[in-house]
């Protein structure tokens, strides 16, 4: 498998199924797309608080095209325990083009249109994803709770970085100096530690490693 980000912004996704699995799925998608819960009972009555996140009663395997054609969702999640319903949404979306995430059977894939969700760690603007596609989730768990140690600082590490790179192409820093300073200030334990500790010095820190790299004085 290659691993790929999807912007879900502004699309809908459905998620067959309102046990803890689906609650979790419907959650989760619920951060860009509109979410439509396809079961008699959620397991979360109120969504977790996702506010684009609909129920909708439970769909027999007949209906599960009408669902598809009359939503054009971007991705078909199943997590139901009854096969002959993930079977029917899953058969249905692939009709259709449309994306599927297996989550009664993560492990089983009949193309392109099958896909994994990996476990995920956010340090916004970063991302970082994990996945064994579907061989061990409670591996895909722990390597998750070792990247949220090791990512911690990463989004303000990711917005100082920017804007020093706008800064050094105002200034006219030729592109080797640019990447070479950039790399340094990301490399650099001191920063990270200001960042991590919300110390406010770490842009002083940066825009000394950035000076002695440029060799001006910076800012």
């Amino acid at each position: 498998m290659i691993p790929l980000f999807h912007d879900f912004d502004g699309a809908t996704v459905i998620v067959v199924g309102g046990g803890p699995v689906g609650a979790r799925k419907a959650r989760r998608f619920a951060r860009e797309a509109d979410v439509v819960v396809v079961a008699p009972t959620f397991a979360d009555a109120d969504f977790g608080g996702a506010e684009r996140v609909r129920a909708e009663p439970a769909a027999d395997p007949e209906e599960a095209t009408d669902w598809v054609e009359r939503t054009d969702p971007a991705l078909v999640v199943t997590a139901t325990d009854d096969t002959d319903v993930n079977e029917a949404f899953a058969t249905a979306a692939r009709d259709a083009g449309t994306l599927v995430n297996r989550a009664d059977h993560a492990e089983d894939r009949e193309g392109p249109m099958d896909v994994v969700v990996p476990a995920t760690v956010r340090e916004d603007p970063v991302v970082a994803a994990v996945a064994t596609g579907g061989a061990s989730p409670a591996l895909s768990k722990y390597l998750r709770e070792r990247l949220e140690d090791e990512l911690d600082g990463a989004g303000a590490m990711a917005e100082l970085t920017a804007d020093l790179r706008e800064e050094l192409k105002t200034r006219e820093i030729p592109a080797d100096q640019r990447h070479e300073a950039l790399r340094a200030v990301v490399r650099d334990p001191r920063v990270w530690k200001s960042l991590r500790t919300g110390k406010p010095n770490g842009r002083q820190a940066a825009d000394d490693v950035v000076g002695q790299v440029v060799g001006v004085e910076w800012p």
